[in-house]
């Protein structure tokens, strides 16, 4: 969920994994069934996958729950069609989000997705209406603690990377989109383990909300990140860690 800093976003789902468990377990399964139906089975050859299954392991997915996504993802094991959506809507004080879907069940999804958007005040939009405020990148965080940012920063260049910068207690590295995989490959294969990696939508603005709107906006973001079949929701709502409270 993106809202404010990177860093802190990072944060905010650690801390929500206990809670959510069975839903992170689905939204994983679905995830690495996707990363193996575009990349291959083969985590050794799939950057994608390999980090998929990954977070899964950190949340203790069942080993057998692993290998069943990623052979309905190569077509080895029946299993659901999951189709890649993405829904754009605006939020309370007219902040842009956009959600990354994965259903097998577009009509469903479209109704609980608008459902959520209309409790917390906001709606759901069309096509487009917000996408030309985000640009898609590959984003990498690195844990800062007993790392050299020289270092990582000319390790993250030279496998294509677009720059690095300090966001707290962590380094984020940004891609362009068909550079990600090399970026990640060449970070493993100095035994870097990213905090997180993935394909992002990033505002290029922010709005800075506080108070009562920013509060809303929040419960907004959660609620949407709360449904199975949102992978992940940007915004380019800048909010505090009260917002959340």
């Amino acid at each position: 969920m993106a809202g404010h800093s990177h860093a802190k976003n990072i944060k905010i789902r650690k801390a929500s994994v206990d809670a959510k468990r069975s839903k992170i377990f689905t939204k994983l399964s679905r995830l690495i069934t996707i990363a193996a139906r575009e990349g291959g089975g083969d985590v050794k050859l799939n950057a994608k996958l390999a980090f998929a299954v990954g977070k899964a392991k950190e949340v203790s997915l069942p080993k057998d729950t692993i290998e069943r996504a990623i052979k309905k993802g190569t077509g080895e094991e029946q299993g659901e069609s999951f189709e890649e959506v993405v829904y754009e809507g605006y939020g309370p004080g007219g902040v842009a989000i956009m959600c990354d879907i994965l259903t097998d069940n577009r009509n469903r999804t479209a109704g609980e997705v608008r459902k959520i958007f209309d409790v917390y005040g906001g709606n759901l939009g069309s096509t487009n209406c917000v996408a030309y405020l985000f640009q898609r990148k590959g984003q990498i965080l690195i844990e800062s603690v007993g790392k050299s940012e020289d270092a990582l920063m000319e390790l993250a260049l030279e496998a294509g990377a677009d720059d690095l910068k300090a966001d707290g207690d962590y380094f984020v590295i940004l891609s362009e989109p068909s550079q990600f995989n090399a970026v990640v490959e060449a970070l493993a294969a100095k035994g870097i383990q990213p905090a997180e990696a993935d394909i992002v939508r990033m505002a290029e603005t922010q709005v800075a909300l506080e108070g009562t709107i920013a509060k809303r906006v929040a419960k907004l973001l959660d609620a949407l990140d709360d449904n199975d079949d949102v992978q992940n929701v940007f915004s380019n709502a800048s909010l505090s860690d009260d917002a959340y409270d």
